[in-house]
């Protein structure tokens, strides 16, 4: 089996998708932060101390789908034509979904992942002061749409259909 991430002599390097065609492609990514009664209630009555928990991680979700390339050594650098971040506030936590666009050469994947992510370390930074103990769980891709690889949902997500190609979910 290779791995186009190496090269003949087993380096990582960037894979070359120059010769690739622009699709159009989409990723979603879900993830969770679980926390205490006391988080909630704070984010539900928006006392929390460092302000709108939820409007900060939003942005630094979107922000963080658009700096993938600087933060993972062989991602490539695309454009990101969309970027969505919700978030629900549920009895023990919070649920992050983020969807990625654009049409380029690769995936939207990693773009994806990253916004997630970034928006559960936002909230757990905006809430630590309240408690320590919140943790970050499940980032995962649920869904995927274009590429040579076609649309692809992840098994036991069925509430996430693969993302449309053109437009938002």
């Amino acid at each position: 089996m290779s791995f186009p991430h190496l090269d003949a002599a087993g380096r990582a390097h960037m894979v070359d998708v120059t010769a690739k065609q622009p699709t159009v492609r989409s990723a979603t990514a879900r993830g969770f932060v679980r926390c205490s009664p006391e988080v909630i209630a704070a984010l539900r009555d928006g006392t929390a101390p460092k302000g709108d928990v939820i409007a900060v991680a939003r942005i630094a979700g979107i922000q963080a789908a658009k700096s993938t390339a600087a933060l993972l050594p062989l991602a490539h650098v695309i454009g990101v034509h969309r970027a969505s971040v919700e978030l629900d506030i549920v009895d023990d936590g919070v649920l992050i979904e983020a969807t990625v666009g654009t049409a380029d050469r690769t995936g939207v994947e990693m773009e994806a992942l990253t916004a997630v992510s970034v928006t559960a370390l936002a909230v757990v930074d905006m809430i630590k002061g309240i408690d320590r103990s919140v943790v970050i769980e499940n980032v995962r891709i649920v869904a995927k749409s274009g590429g040579r690889s076609g649309d692809w949902v992840r098994p036991g997500e069925a509430d996430a259909a693969a993302p449309a190609s053109g437009g938002d979910r």
